[in-house]
């Protein structure tokens, strides 16, 4: 069984955990050959979603119940976040070193994210919608909080289409953690100051 400083230490060196399944207690270490990353600050916004942005609801709120939305994104038919891992998720966010963006459309639950945080990299584990754009609202408040806080790398582990159309792109193993070694240099912390408003988000270039 993997504990948080081994967990950790694995994200240091540029691999992650997963399961099998939720039934299966056993987590395994994955180093994909390519890996997805997302621009810093500059997640793409469609012109559907800034004007969803502009008419206004939307709010993205930091750890209120991270243990909830871990839970919510393991809800699924088929997950990779078994209960062993979700327990060291926990771990890592009592350390402050896991953390999750919950956002709201006219105050109700629209969906969140959840990430491991080390020195200056987010590693991105999972993400769900509650409501219409809900998880693409938390993509782009979560790149505007770490370019605010001073992040420098946005983990998405694997790149899908839905990530590719919000400006994901794929690089090299070897480029990765070039990136990864760059990042770990540097000192941010998520809970140092308030959440990017939407007026915020959408004002960035």
């Amino acid at each position: 069984m993997l504990d948080p400083a081994q967990l950790l230490s694995g994200y240091a060196r540029g691999v992650f955990p997963m399961a099998e399944s939720a039934d299966d207690d056993r987590l395994y270490w994955f180093d994909p050959p390519f890996r997805g990353v997302l621009p810093v600050g500059g997640v793409h916004a469609s012109r559907s979603l800034r004007r969803s942005l502009r008419r206004g609801g939307w709010s993205a709120h930091l750890d209120c119940d991270f243990a909830a939305i871990v839970a919510a994104c393991a809800a699924r038919e088929t997950t990779w976040i078994n209960a062993p891992l979700a327990h060291l998720y926990q771990r890592l966010h009592a350390m402050g070193h896991a953390h999750a963006i919950e956002i709201r459309h006219d105050g109700r639950f629209a969906g969140g994210i959840f990430g491991v945080t080390l020195g200056g990299a987010f590693f991105g584990e999972s993400m769900m919608s509650a409501q219409k754009d809900g998880s693409k609202m938390a993509l782009i408040f979560t790149s505007a909080l770490l370019r605010d806080r001073g992040f420098r790398l946005f983990d998405t582990q694997f790149l899908t289409p839905h990530l590719a159309r919000m400006g994901g792109i794929e690089i090299t193993r070897a480029t990765y953690r070039q990136q990864l070694a760059r990042a770990l240099r540097v000192q941010a912390d998520l809970r140092a100051g308030p959440m990017p408003t939407a007026d915020q988000v959408l004002a960035a270039p």
